[in-house]
């Protein structure tokens, strides 16, 4: 479905450039270049987006649906490492982890406005698609529950990238880039950094678990 509707925004976008390098626009052919960078650059964004609200749809899909856990081992529903976090999971998260669930999915999607002219936001931006989208099922094809200490492995896998480019280019730092991407990549940067102080904790409580129960 996702491949479906990018292909067609694809050709949309091509179909789009072919009518107007056809077309008599005042100007001549650097009004149409402008115009076409501009059609590339809304569909550039209109994929971005679909992409992203479809990661965070799949994702409460995931965390809402029965998923198969061992029948020796019961999870009780919360955020801790060895719970499960769906919907009842996030309904017994204290109040202030849920605000700063939500800054955090905020960042992410503020990232989207920058991904078109950033890599390091295509990165970041990226590797949380990833993780929503293909932590369920990567840890069912290995026969592994799939707990909040699973979706901390997940972070750390595919946030890594992000964070270490963030640290080495330090965008935040470069007079040359626009203030409202340096005020972006040091919130981005703060924010994963703070999120793995307990994503490592719970990672490891996880894998530890497993480990015991192999």
């Amino acid at each position: 479905m996702v491949g479906r509707e990018l292909l067609a925004s694809i050709c949309e976008c091509t179909t789009v450039q072919k009518l107007v390098r056809q077309a008599a626009i005042p100007g001549g052919e650097q009004q149409k270049s402008e115009f076409i960078t501009t059609v590339k650059l809304g569909t550039s964004m209109k994929i971005s987006v679909g992409l992203f609200v479809k990661a965070v749809v799949i994702t409460a899909t995931m965390m809402g649906s029965a998923l198969t856990i061992a029948a020796e081992a019961v999870y009780d529903h919360g955020h801790g490492a060895l719970e499960i976090f769906d919907g009842a999971g996030m309904a017994a998260t204290p109040a202030w982890v849920q605000v700063w669930l939500a800054l955090l999915l905020s960042c992410f999607a503020v990232g989207l406005l920058f991904s078109w002219k950033h890599p390091l936001a295509r990165w970041a931006v990226g590797g949380f698609i990833v993780s929503a989208t293909t932590g369920a099922h990567l840890f069912a094809l290995l026969d592994l529950p799939f707990l909040s200490g699973s979706i901390a492995i997940m972070h750390i896998i595919c946030l890594s990238p992000a964070l270490t480019l963030l640290l080495l280019k330090r965008p935040f730092l470069d007079a040359n880039e626009t203030k409202r991407f340096r005020v972006w990549s040091a919130t981005m940067a703060a924010f994963i950094l703070f999120s793995f102080i307990f994503d490592i904790k719970d990672a490891a409580i996880y894998l530890n678990h497993i480990a015991g129960a192999a």
